[in-house]
Formats: C-alpha cells, sequence, structure tokens
C-alpha cells in the first residue's frame, strides 16, 4: 500500500467513525474489511470514483422501531427492534432476526456489513441485511415469546417480502420464534410466500437448514487441511458455543474422525479430555433444546469431564479451534494461546468470534485462519435454496441438499484461494480472499446500475 492509499485508508476510516459515532461493533467489521480492499482497488480508478466501498459502509437503510407486548402477568413491555437492509446490489436483502439483550443498531450495522460479503461468498444472489430486538426470549413462556413475535412483525412485515428482504433465525430465535412470526405475517398480509427461511418442514422449510452453519464451518476447514494435504481425521478441536452452530459443527467433526474436547454458553467451558463423543453430543443436544439447561450440568453427568466457571476454551492445548458462540469471543492474547499451544487451523463458526488483535495474530503466525464470512457462509447458503425451493414450490431431498452444501462451500473455499494467495507464496490470507472475492461481485453489479 502506497502513502497516498494509507491516507486515504486513515481517512476513510475516521470517516466511518465520524459518522457513526459509538458503534465500534460496526467500524470494526468496516475496518477489517477495508484493510484488504483498499489494497486491492488501489489502481482500479472506477471503483474510487463511484466510492462503491463507501456506499456499502452505508446501509440502504436502518429501520428502527418500538415493539409493545403483554406478558403473562400483564404487565406492558416495550422492546426496540431493527431491520438493517445494507445492500440489495445482487438480490433481495437476506439475513437473520436476533432476540439477545446484547443487540444493538451497531451490532446489527456490523452484521449486515459481514452478511452482504458472506452472501456475496455463496454465489447465490442474495444481498445483505439483518435484524433483530432487545428482547430476551430465555426463561419467557411460549406464550410471553408468541405475543412479542407477533408484535415485532406486526410492524416488521411492511419492510420484509419473498422478493424485497427474507430475514432467517439467529441466536434467540429458532424454529418456535419463526413459526410465530411467519404466522402473523399470514395473517396480516393474507399471502403465504417464502418471506422467512428456517421454517418447519410442514410450511415450506428446508432440510438440513439446522445443520447447515455448524457442517458448513467443519467442511470449509476440512477443504482447507486437504489443500495442504491434510486432514481434521486424529485432531483434537476446541470448540465453542452449545447452540446449533457448536453442535452440528461438533458433530461434523466427529463424523470425520476428529475429536471434540471443549464446549461453553456464556457461563463458562467445559473440557471432556475422553472427547464430546455421538452419544454425549445427543445429551448436551437435549439439554440445551428441550430442557434449555446450562453447560455446566455436563460435568456432573459425565465423570472426567470439567467446568471452568467464566472462563473460555482457547487455554486447551488443540490441533484445530472453531469459535462458534458470538463475536469478539476471542482476544489477541487468547489467538496467541491456542498459536503457541500448536493449533494449526481456526474455522470461525461465529459472526466475527475474533477481534481485530486476534485476526491479526492469527495471520502473523501464518496458520490455516477461516474468517466467519466464508466459513460460517453454509446456513444463509441453504437458507437461499430454501427460497429457491419456496418460489418452485418444491422440495428437496436430504442428499441433494448435503451435495449442494458440499460443492457451494468448496466453492467458497476456492473463490479464496484466488484472490487471497501472493505469487511464489504457498500460503494463502483466506481473510483477504473472502474480503476480496465478496467485494468484487457486489461491486461490478453497483457499478452496473449507475449512481443508485
Amino acid at each position: 500500500m502506497s502513502v497516498s492509499d494509507h491516507v486515504d485508508f486513515n481517512q476513510f476510516i475516521e470517516g466511518v467513525k465520524k459518522r457513526n459515532p459509538g458503534q465500534l461493533e460496526f467500524v470494526q467489521a468496516v475496518q477489517e474489511v477495508a484493510e484488504d480492499i483498499f489494497d486491492y482497488i488501489g489502481d482500479k480508478v472506477e471503483y474510487h470514483e463511484y466510492q462503491i466501498l463507501r456506499r456499502i459502509a452505508e446501509p440502504d437503510r436502518v429501520v428502527s422501531f418500538r415493539v409493545c407486548w403483554e406478558d403473562d402477568n400483564g404487565n406492558i413491555r416495550v422492546q426496540r427492534g431493527w431491520r438493517v437492509q445494507n445492500n440489495n446490489a445482487i438480490g433481495p436483502y437476506k439475513g437473520g432476526i436476533r432476540f439477545h439483550p446484547s443487540v444493538t443498531e451497531s451490532v446489527l450495522k456490523f452484521l449486515a456489513f459481514e452478511q452482504t460479503f458472506k452472501n456475496s461468498l455463496t454465489g447465490l444472489p442474495m444481498g445483505g441485511g439483518k435484524g433483530g430486538s432487545n428482547f430476551n426470549p430465555k426463561g419467557k413462556s411460549d406464550h410471553d415469546v408468541m405475543r412479542f413475535c407477533q408484535s415485532f412483525m406486526t410492524e416488521l412485515y411492511r419492510h420484509v417480502g419473498a422478493d424485497v428482504d427474507v430475514p432467517a433465525g439467529d441466536i434467540g430465535v429458532g424454529g418456535r420464534e419463526i413459526g410465530y412470526m411467519f404466522g402473523q405475517y399470514k395473517r396480516i398480509t393474507n399471502q403465504f410466500t417464502g418471506v422467512l427461511t428456517g421454517k418447519g418442514l410442514e410450511y415450506g422449510g428446508s432440510l438440513i437448514r439446522t445443520e447447515a452453519t455448524g457442517y458448513g464451518t467443519v467442511y470449509f476447514l476440512q477443504d482447507m487441511l486437504e489443500r495442504v494435504g491434510d486432514s481434521i481425521d486424529g485432531k483434537n478441536c476446541v470448540v465453542s458455543g452449545s447452540g446449533n452452530v457448536a453442535t452440528y459443527a461438533a458433530e461434523k467433526i466427529n463424523q470425520l474422525g476428529g475429536k471434540v474436547l471443549t464446549l461453553s454458553d456464556s457461563g463458562g467451558f467445559i473440557h471432556d479430555p475422553a472427547g464430546i463423543d455421538a452419544e454425549k453430543l445427543a445429551w448436551v443436544k437435549e439439554l440445551k433444546e428441550v430442557r434449555r439447561g446450562r453447560i455446566e450440568e455436563y460435568a456432573k453427568e459425565f465423570k472426567g469431564a470439567e467446568f471452568h466457571e467464566g472462563e473460555r476454551p482457547w487455554v486447551v492445548p488443540c490441533d484445530l479451534a472453531l469459535p462458534c458462540a458470538t463475536q469478539n469471543e476471542l482476544s489477541g492474547d487468547e489467538a496467541r494461546a491456542l498459536v503457541k499451544n500448536g493449533c494449526l487451523g481456526v474455522a470461525e463458526g461465529a459472526n466475527m468470534p475474533t477481534d481485530l488483535d486476534g485476526i491479526n495474530a492469527f495471520k502473523e503466525a501464518r496458520i490455516l485462519y477461516a474468517p466467519s464470512k466464508a466459513a460460517n457462509a453454509g446456513g444463509v447458503a441453504i437458507s437461499g435454496l430454501e427460497m429457491s425451493q419456496n418460489s418452485a414450490r418444491v422440495s428437496w431431498r436430504e442428499q441433494e441438499l448435503q451435495d449442494h452444501l458440499v460443492e457451494i462451500m468448496r466453492g467458497i473455499h476456492d473463490r479464496c484461494v484466488e484472490y487471497g494467495g501472493t505469487a511464489g507464496d504457498e500460503h494463502i490470507d483466506y481473510v483477504r480472499g473472502a474480503n476480496i472475492a465478496g467485494f468484487v461481485k457486489v461491486a461490478d453489479a453497483m457499478l452496473a446500475y449507475g449512481v443508485v
């Protein structure tokens, strides 16, 4: 990067900070992408003239709304809801809805920005969006959740549609919440369309959607390893989280011959040196999906396992690491600890789980490192295929979808290799590759439209 380019980059980031005061997560996401994009577009005048990166970093719109609902005790509750529609240059806005106390406009803007590149990488015609609320479904009754979801959709319905914006689930939003929101959309509009993905199979959902993000993350990791003549077989793996992404990533690791040593939740992590096999994993799924319990119960159930309260699993020596919980869960110091302990590769199942210091630590160590926009794109890829099935009024068989998922993840991997390599160096910078590959498709579509 030349001196003039460096100044331009700093000016760009300062502009992002001024336009988005206090939105640290969003600025972090833009900066991480812009570092690679500025280098790539240095000699590409048209991208500069048409301010493509600045336009992508400014959402098409941010919709904020009040969500009023009545709880089981008759109390009137007020939450805030959002939908961030970042960019629809290559297709309808597509991205999840998150219900969690940590949800803010900054978090959703970062997720929608990242989603734009992730969706582009899949090769499917989907733009980038994200939405949610600071509502916390944990500990709430089904009726509380139903009333909130109905109130949320009563406002959201006017901003979404099968050819406009197609939300999916995310943290705090599973099949139950999608069902309540879809029912309310249908009630209000009198339309049965593919306005949401992650639906139940009974009303237009797709097979393997629940498994897709976790499975896809492991497929991408396997693709990286195969490129250097290695595999997951026989590897010790550290996984964070205990939701769908983490448990299905663990399931696929087991199927490919690896050993899963850890899982976690907000209370801490469990370490099982014997490995979390299929039987133990089934117990975890029942704990989380049915009983809605805490991961610390695992250590009481299985002999030899330990629970580490308030800690994260990155201190456990491993061959491979898969952060599958939430954003910024892996710091620079933790990244360096993983490298020091012999970690060969990292694949991100969660969205932006590694902070900038951690990303730089992995890149400096030149280990295999798959950023979330590439590694966890399997979920939105299957969501995109659910949209296709809804449009055609068909349901594809599981094996067809599994084959599509493997093919899509390999395609993402190959695009990252194409843009992430350097002449004379076998090492691939997957972060750079993912950022540039995702950018190019969106940017060229925007150029085709002119200034809009």
